[in-house]
């Protein structure tokens, strides 16, 4: 049985990442049925139970290190781990979690990652030392492999291949109907799913979006609904959005886990959303879906299926939201970008071949 260990952001209770972890782990486990995975998350417990693995504390440097010692492999992902705007310590995590994977001799490969802004020049020369020694890189985008380039990273083989979250198979609808059922929702309705989250300089978002908000249920029969991705800080963003709004909406308060989130996501009928994932949830969920930009990462993906954002946090108005919303209606969830989410799901599904292929390699 060989040894697994996953580095990541896991155990925060983030849709998102937790959405990733399910991925890799469900595909990895296709492809090999013979893996054995410890994960190291912010909280243990947690992953072990969500996610039937070991788990090791994420400060417990001891801990860490034997369970790289006895790892067959160490990856490193998926998500935005190696930038340093969100967080400028969180870089050097990473990458130190990577540089005694490989001091102990392990084989390491990052993992459909989102790489970059890199500012500063110890940072610069941190990735470019330590990446560069790492035995195998795929990245989810073509802005991810610019940033490689810029950073000088050429020495191991780099793959452009797509989110592992695109791998994961879609949710049935009966999860989703049955929470919304709680709010005796009219089906005859749009349901329009809302993902946010609090960033900085996100007043005028939140003002556009309250105002967009209100005039799509008054005039085009819709239902607002917001589903929280990161639990509880995106509910809370949730209600400072809704509060703004004249009209009622629905702000679900509860954590669900992945499957769920993908299911309440495939009953809506159109998703806009700030956070990354919920986009990429609703390419799983063939939901038709509309960005707001916070970040790089979300032109990066709505740029891979031939979609743009509304607009970013600080520019993005109301009746840019209305008039997207009112055309995403109309199509009914028939999306012209299938065959775009189609490849890219056979991309995600790529990062678990190469990193069984790395697996079986000799030393």
């Amino acid at each position: 049985m060989k040894n697994i260990l996953i580095s990541g952001y896991y155990g925060s209770k983030n849709g998102g990442d937790e959405a990733m972890l399910a991925a890799m782990l469900e595909v990895l486990r296709e492809f090999d049925g013979d893996l054995n995975f410890t994960v190291i998350s912010m909280n243990p417990e947690y992953t072990k139970k969500r996610h039937n693995v070991d788990a090791v504390a994420w400060l417990n440097v001891w801990a860490i290190i034997k369970k790289i010692l006895s790892a067959d492999l160490l990856i490193s992902g998926g998500g935005s781990l190696l930038q340093n705007v969100t967080s400028r310590r969180s870089l050097y995590y990473y990458l130190g979690i990577i540089f005694l994977a490989k001091f102990f001799g392990r084989k390491v490969m990052l993992y459909a990652q989102g790489i970059g802004p890199i500012r500063g020049t110890l940072a610069h020369k941190l990735m470019n030392f330590i990446v560069n020694r790492v035995d195998l890189i795929t990245v989810r985008d073509h802005g991810s492999l610019e940033e490689l380039g810029r950073l000088k990273i050429t020495r191991p083989k780099i793959f452009c291949t797509a989110d592992p979250v695109l791998a994961i198979k879609p949710a049935k609808l009966d999860a989703g109907k049955k929470i919304l059922s709680k709010f005796n929702l009219s089906e005859e309705k749009n349901f329009i799913g809302v993902s946010v989250r609090k960033w900085i300089d996100w007043g005028n978002c939140r003002k556009e979006m309250a105002t967009a908000f209100d005039k799509l249920v008054e005039e085009k029969n819709a239902e607002i609904i917001f589903l929280p991705m990161q639990f509880p800080e995106d509910i809370k963003a949730a209600k400072s959005t809704a509060e703004l709004m004249k009209k009622n909406c629905v702000v679900l308060e509860d954590e669900f886990s992945t499957s769920e989130i993908l299911s309440l996501v495939g009953c809506m009928d159109v998703l806009i959303s700030i956070r990354l994932h919920a986009l990429i949830f609703a390419g799983v969920m063939n939901v038709p879906m509309l960005g707001i930009s916070y970040d790089p990462k979300i032109e990066r993906f709505l740029d891979s299926v031939e979609e743009k954002p509304l607009g970013n946090l600080e520019n993005v108005t109301a009746e840019k939201i209305f008039d997207g919303v009112v055309k995403k209606i109309g199509a009914k969830k028939i999306l012209h970008n299938e065959s775009q989410l189609k490849n890219l799901r056979e991309s995600a599904l790529q990062n678990a071949r190469l990193a069984i292929k790395l697996l079986e390699e000799e030393n």
